[in-house]
């Protein structure tokens, strides 16, 4: 049997959430395939992610070597993560963190593959950095998703 990937958060009503909730309570191992964040809507979801980012995380997670992974999937659109980390030089474990961090972002979609397997796509084309010199307010914004 194929396990599915988590999700990292669900969209829903306030009531879908409420019941929900009493399910947990009433058996909280059915709760553990379950995502604990909700939002009310998909644009919710990606703005709360996208404002997790601070300027200086983006600007560190956009690093060269990161820039090649991303351009790596971009051309050559590996079938799993192994693949990704043998065509980048990567630690899968490592390369595993870097993935799951873009695609928090909304950077990066997985699709499940044969046997298992996590197949990367970029979906982003842009990533937007506006920083705020006096300290005051940064703002991260990706865009272009396909």
């Amino acid at each position: 049997m194929k396990k599915k990937s988590p999700m990292t958060y669900k969209v829903g009503s306030l009531r879908e959430f409420a019941e929900w909730t009493k399910r947990v309570v009433r058996d909280q191992a059915g709760a553990r395939e379950t995502p604990k964040r909700w939002f009310s809507s998909e644009a919710t979801a990606q703005s709360a992610a996208i404002d997790q980012a601070s300027a200086e995380t983006m600007v560190k997670l956009l690093s060269a070597g990161n820039l090649a992974v991303l351009d790596a999937i971009r051309r050559h659109k590996p079938a799993s993560v192994r693949e990704l980390a043998a065509l980048t030089g990567r630690k899968e474990a490592s390369l595993s963190r870097t993935l799951k961090r873009f695609e928090e972002l909304g950077i990066i979609a997985f699709r499940d593959g044969p046997h298992r397997t996590r197949i990367p796509a970029l979906i982003a084309q842009r990533v937007h950095l506006e920083i705020d010199l006096t300290g005051r307010h940064s703002a991260v914004a990706v865009d272009g998703t396909r």
